[in-house]
C-alpha cells in the first residue's frame, strides 16, 4: 500500500485502504469505515457487476484447491469445506494441530487469507471477498468480542465516558461493531491507523 501521512490514513475508510487487488475485508462500518460490500462495487471502472452465487461458489473452489495445495506441501492434515455464504465465497479448514497456520491473535489466517485471494484474483481475473477460516478460530474469536463489545457497551453507558478498545484487525473490528450497533445507547466509531486502529464506544447524545 502506497505510503501515506498519519492525517490522510485517519481519513481512509478501511475499505479503500489496502490494494484493491485483494479486496480487504474492510468490514469496519461506522461512518469512518465503509461496510466490505461497498468495495465489490468501486473499482477503476466504476461500479462492478454483483458476483453469482455459481460465480461465488467457483472461487471458493479455487480457494479450497489452493489450501489443499498448500497443507500438502506442509504435510498438515485438514478437512476442507467450500460455501457461499452471506453473499460471499467462504472456506473454512477443521483439524488438529492447525495453530501454526492461524498465528498470533490470527496474523497467520489473515495473510493466508489474502494469498488465497490473489491466487482466485490470477485464476478469475477479479477480486475476491473470499473469507478463510482455520480450525473455527473466526467463529470463537466472534464470541469473544462478543463478550467484550458487551462489556464496553456497559461502561460507556453506566460512566457516560467513552470507551476504547485495544487495537484490532478489521475482521475483530466488524465483530464489535456488529454487537455495538444493535445496542441501544451506544455509538461505535474507529480510531486511528492500522495496525494500532482501534474502535471507540461512544454513549449515545
Amino acid at each position: 500500500m502506497t505510503e501515506t501521512s498519519a492525517a490522510q490514513a485517519e481519513e481512509t475508510p478501511d475499505a479503500v485502504a489496502e490494494d484493491d487487488l485483494l479486496a480487504d475485508d474492510a468490514e469496519d462500518i461506522d461512518g469512518e469505515d465503509a461496510d466490505d460490500s461497498d468495495s465489490d462495487d468501486q473499482g477503476a471502472g466504476g461500479p462492478r457487476r454483483a458476483s453469482t452465487d455459481a460465480e461465488l461458489f467457483a472461487q471458493s473452489e479455487i480457494a479450497a484447491d489452493y489450501i489443499e495445495g498448500l497443507l500438502d506441501i506442509l504435510d498438515m492434515d485438514g478437512d476442507i469445506d467450500e460455501l457461499v455464504s452471506s453473499g460471499r465465497p467462504v472456506v473454512e479448514v477443521l483439524g488438529d494441530r492447525l495453530d501454526d497456520l492461524v498465528g498470533q491473535r490470527g496474523a497467520t489466517l489473515e495473510a493466508l487469507q489474502e494469498l488465497t485471494r490473489l491466487a482466485i484474483y490470477r485464476q478469475t481475473g477479479s477480486p475476491s471477498r473470499l473469507l478463510l477460516d482455520i480450525g473455527s478460530y473466526r467463529a470463537d474469536r466472534r464470541k469473544e468480542l462478543a463478550t467484550v463489545a458487551r462489556s464496553a457497551v456497559e461502561k460507556a453507558i453506566s460512566t457516560g465516558e467513552p470507551i476504547r478498545l485495544e487495537p484490532m484487525s478489521a475482521f475483530e473490528r466488524k465483530c464489535v461493531h456488529d454487537v455495538v450497533n444493535a445496542s441501544e445507547g451506544v455509538r461505535s466509531e474507529s480510531e486511528g491507523v492500522e495496525p494500532s486502529r482501534r474502535i471507540v464506544v461512544h454513549p449515545s447524545a
